[in-house]
């Protein structure tokens, strides 16, 4: 793995900021923005996840909320369970990371193709949404837990210390827990395409049937990274099951396409135009819900409408290149 100085650059400035976030918000944002927040935040590891297998991956699903909410029913079933997060946290990464495995094996390895993978990822989550709402009533238990149908299971316990049930986080706690894993996955995607691994796999995005004549595994690349994003939106599941309880509109087609147009917004070959992206549309939508005159739905078709239109390569790409322009203009 070689990490150039603009890399490293860049994974140190997102901890900084991701470090100061998680020590300087808890101090002043009320309780309920600060819960807020860290649905914000859960949101853009989950576009964070759609950005690194889409963009440098060239693997468009549209199914990424279903490794969403299976991390987040996964987690909230163990902890009910075990009566302790210290082990439901791996186990609700471990579980959408092999469902993303298992899907990604069946997919990559029977060369489906890129239209018809869209298909499937989105049939997987609706399945999984049509399944979640229909499990209302005392038979739909696993263990102690009952998964509540639409209602969802509204009573997750919150993270707890390690091996210390009874010492369980604070909302503060849980936002600075959120921020750093946000900032973490961010730096560790960067370092995964600075390996011979990221470099293949975005090789393969660029050019598929050379890189599979030059002898890579084009299927088995594939499948590493579609994992890799399985896992991180298993993360975003629990992240989000801690601040929001958890519930089938995780899978639902809403968040399905939110996602989808947090990339798009953002900028497609990014990682941190997928974060921002969401950040932006979600605080625009919050904000449009406390306006009777408004439906936050049809303000979220408008921007990403004009965003297609007025900055189709997206908003971080578009800045980029516009203060690259003005910093040349300024040059002797």
């Amino acid at each position: 793995m070689t990490v150039n100085v603009r890399t490293a650059l860049q994974i140190v400035a997102a901890l900084i900021v991701a470090g100061l976030a998680a020590w300087l918000l808890p101090q002043y944002l009320e309780l309920f923005t600060l819960i807020n927040a860290t649905v914000f935040v859960s949101m853009g590891l989950l576009a964070l996840s759609l950005g690194l297998i889409w963009g440098f991956g060239g693997i468009l699903c549209f199914g990424q909320t279903a490794f969403f909410g299976i991390g987040g029913y996964t987690y909230a079933v163990a902890a009910i369970n075990f009566g302790d997060t210290t082990w439901a946290v791996p186990l609700a990464l471990l579980v959408p990371t092999a469902v993303a495995a298992a899907l990604g094996y069946l997919m990559f390895f029977g060369r489906i193709s890129d239209v018809y993978m869209g298909v499937i990822t989105l049939t997987t989550t609706l399945i999984l949404f049509k399944f979640a709402n229909s499990t209302a009533g005392d038979q739909w238990t696993i263990g102690t837990a009952p998964l509540g149908g639409f209602n969802g299971i509204p009573g997750t316990p919150p993270l707890n210390f390690p091996l210390d049930p009874s010492n369980q986080l604070a909302p503060e706690q849980v936002f600075v827990v959120a921020v750093l894993a946000l900032g973490i996955c961010y730096a560790v995607a960067k370092l995964i395409l600075r390996t011979r691994f990221g470099r293949v796999a975005v090789a393969i995005k660029e050019n598929e049937l050379r890189a599979e004549l030059l002898g890579y595994d084009v299927r088995l690349h594939k499948l590493g990274l579609f994992a890799i994003g399985g896992f991180m939106a298993g993360l975003a599941g629990i992240l989000f099951a801690n601040c929001v309880f958890v519930s089938p509109t995780m899978f639902s087609l809403s968040y399905a396409g939110q996602v989808i147009i947090w990339v798009l917004v953002g900028g497609i070959g990014t990682l941190v135009g997928p974060v921002i992206g969401c950040m932006l549309i979600q605080a625009l939508t919050t904000y449009a819900g406390t306006l009777s005159a408004i439906d936050p739905n049809l303000l979220l078709g408008v921007l990403f409408m004009l965003a297609v239109v007025v900055v189709p390569k997206g908003l971080l790409p578009t800045a980029t290149t516009i203060l690259l322009r003005l910093m040349r203009r300024g040059e002797p």
